[in-house]
């Protein structure tokens, strides 16, 4: 078993780490963390409590995982930060850990999250995202499979994010961002599907059409969202993509940005 570890760093006597790991000068692994195979830990970064790392994760130089969730409700529970096979997450970015709410924050596997993110208390990440500079997530923010977040936004608290979704750089969203479309600005509005995604990920034509004529009836019609939901549901071929368009609309605690 081959580890790399710079003698100028510290780690815990009772963190796990995998085969193949590389630890950098100054850097610093806390109790209770766990590094899968072939991680790589840059220079000053910060893994402090309960860290989950899968295989081959990147975490960049003077990055803090693994933080106290800043929510005075906490009451120092034991939670975790919890990140998936392959993720990379660059300089500079924080990581806090859940609260008694969900016990944990999660990143899927693929992530990519560039310099100064931030991803607070109890926020779930799907596999594939890509969240790009300075964007900050506030507590319990969910973001679907493949979404991608463009640099310098802010996200409410409890907002979620759906999969295949585009959210454009400096906009700030106080509510739901449904899957499969696009949406920018200050305040934020959507802007149809997603197309340019959507057809880099092989959607079949067929399952564009239908989201385009649900986005059309939920945000480019005089019908309410009961209204569009009966009448997609009568008028839409269901297939899944259809099905998790709508039930998202259906579902949302803080209502959809229009």
């Amino acid at each position: 078993m081959s580890r790399r570890i710079h003698p100028s760093a510290v780690v815990s006597p009772d963190a796990e780490l995998g085969d193949d790991v590389s630890v950098g000068p100054g850097a610093v692994i806390g109790e209770d963390c766990v590094l899968g195979d072939g991680c790589v830990i840059a220079p000053h970064a910060v893994l402090e409590h309960h860290v989950r790392l899968g295989v081959g994760v990147k975490i960049g130089i003077g990055s803090v995982i693994g933080g106290d969730p800043q929510d005075l409700k906490f009451q120092g529970e034991t939670t975790t930060v919890e990140i998936g096979d392959g993720t990379v997450v660059r300089e500079y970015t924080t990581i806090n850990r859940g609260t008694a709410q969900s016990w944990k924050t999660t990143v899927g596997k693929q992530c990519f999250l560039m310099t100064y993110v931030h991803l607070a208390h109890d926020c779930h990440l799907g596999d594939g995202v890509i969240i790009s500079n300075a964007t900050q997530l506030a507590g319990h923010v969910t973001v679907e499979d493949r979404a991608i977040i463009s640099g310098v936004v802010a996200v409410h608290q409890f907002v979620r994010i759906g999969t295949h979704s585009f959210v454009g750089g400096a906009s700030r969203v106080p509510k739901d961002i449904p899957p499969y479309l696009k949406a920018v600005g200050n305040p934020v509005k959507l802007y149809g599907l997603n197309s340019v995604g959507l057809q880099r990920a092989n959607f079949d034509p067929a399952v564009l059409r239908e989201l385009k004529r649900a986005y059309r009836l939920f945000f480019r019609s005089e019908l309410n969202v009961t209204q569009a939901l009966e009448r997609a549901q009568q008028e839409l071929e269901m297939f899944p993509e259809v099905r998790h368009f709508l039930s998202f609309v259906d579902g949302s605690g803080r209502g959809v940005v229009m």
